[in-house]
């Protein structure tokens, strides 16, 4: 019982740290289109690379774009938030406790 609730508390700690990062890269994507870098830097191409995938999925399935600016971030970054405050902290908090109680 031990060895599970650890490997549980790392599993949901390593995704509250990987989505953390993805949220310090989004942003730091969002401040970079604003003071429009050389795109043939390689720290700028990777992280177009790695935002832009998620950001087309965004613009695709959801009209994010509201008088010529894009919020498909704003849509990424508060679906990260809402990951880690409350799918991961209830995914957490079932399977730590044990499940739902019936009756």
């Amino acid at each position: 019982m031990i060895v599970w609730n650890n490997l549980i508390f790392w599993v949901i700690s390593t995704l509250q740290s990987i989505l953390n990062i993805y949220f310090w890269i989004v942003f730091i994507a969002v401040i970079l289109t604003w003071i429009e870098p050389n795109p043939y830097n390689p720290i700028v191409r990777f992280l177009y690379a790695i935002t832009e995938p998620v950001f087309d999925f965004v613009r695709e399935h959801m009209p994010v774009v509201f008088g010529g600016i894009d919020l498909s971030p704003m849509v990424v970054l508060i679906a990260i938030g809402f990951i880690q405050r409350v799918v991961l902290t209830s995914l957490a908090q079932y399977l730590l406790v044990g499940g739902p109680a019936f009756g």
